[in-house]
């Protein structure tokens, strides 16, 4: 099982701001980029390490969503040039997902990229009650292309783990020593509101609890790849995952991307003060930009 004793290992707290969230899900949701930039900055002051974000309008590509990105995180950086951030991938094929990307990274340098290693159905409930959706669709063609953009653009990846099997696929890529620097592993577990947070009991991957962890560390044994867990449709603090990872030395993703509780709409910096609180709780001090830097070992 690959855990470390946690000790004074800093924990790196990623705040996810944003994602599909819409309003009418979570009233607190920044969509704007006043309102990103606003929400960043505060989350970055209060703890964070890094910050996640998407444009109001998943299906912006190219120019028309580097736009919105660069004017929301110019003025972050302007205040606070140690933070480390990135945008979400858009629709489309593989130029098209990572076109903006690149324009961003013209514009204000990005350090780390996402990276989905792998396929995997996404949805809800149908009229009848039962699956439906469709699938969101990365290839083996898509991924290396994916971990050659990260290479050659110095970009970190931020790799998300939806199911077992996009981990089975990061390791291989380990295994052959073709893991761009600074990767990391974000564990998504799936709970019972699932990605679209519309209906309950249609979900992803393993559910928020501690088997479903232990498996994963399992896989992850001996390869030194650091790992962060987040609970999608679900509260990450109310399950057995966020406190056993930290006792075992992994770290938290969190925000307002991922969190529902339908009697509940928190800010993302409510969910930060409970992460927060939680390494209080367990002896862990929280990790600067700087230090998340050094412990992912950033490639610049």
């Amino acid at each position: 099982m690959a855990a470390t004793p946690s000790g004074e290992v800093p924990v790196i707290i990623e705040v996810a701001v944003n994602g599909i969230t819409s309003p009418e899900i979570n009233p607190n949701v920044p969509l704007t980029p006043e309102a990103i930039a606003a929400d960043a900055l505060a989350c970055l002051e209060k703890g964070a390490a890094i910050v996640h974000t998407h444009n109001h309008d998943i299906s912006l590509t190219g120019e028309a969503a580097a736009g919105p990105y660069i004017e929301a995180m110019t003025p972050v950086l302007q205040a606070r040039p140690d933070a480390l951030w990135y945008p979400t991938l858009t629709s489309g094929d593989h130029e098209a997902k990572y076109a903006h990307i690149a324009l961003i990274h013209a514009e204000l340098s990005l350090r780390m990229a996402a990276v989905d290693p792998g396929s995997v159905n996404i949805g809800g409930a149908g009229p009848d009650g039962l699956p439906a959706g469709g699938v969101y669709k990365n290839d083996y063609a898509e991924i290396r292309a994916s971990f050659e953009l990260c290479r050659s653009n110095g970009w970190a990846p931020a790799m998300a783990i939806y199911e077992p099997g996009f981990l089975q696929c990061v390791l291989t890529y380990h295994r052959v020593g073709q893991l761009p620097a600074g990767s990391m592993a974000k564990l998504y577990f799936g709970a019972e509101w699932g990605l679209s947070r519309r209906s309950r009991g249609v979900t992803f991957g393993l559910p928020p609890t501690k088997h479903a962890l232990l498996a994963y560390l399992d896989m992850l044994e001996g390869t030194g790849i650091p790992w962060s867990v987040s609970v999608w449709g679900g509260d990450l603090m109310a399950t057995p995952v966020a406190r056993l990872a930290l006792e075992l030395g992994g770290h938290l993703h969190v925000g307002i991307e991922e969190f529902y509780d339908p009697d509940r709409s928190p800010t993302n910096q409510e969910l930060l003060a409970e992460a927060v609180a939680l390494c209080d709780a367990v002896g862990r001090p929280t990790a600067t930009c700087a230090e998340t830097a050094e412990m992912l070992a950033l490639p610049w």
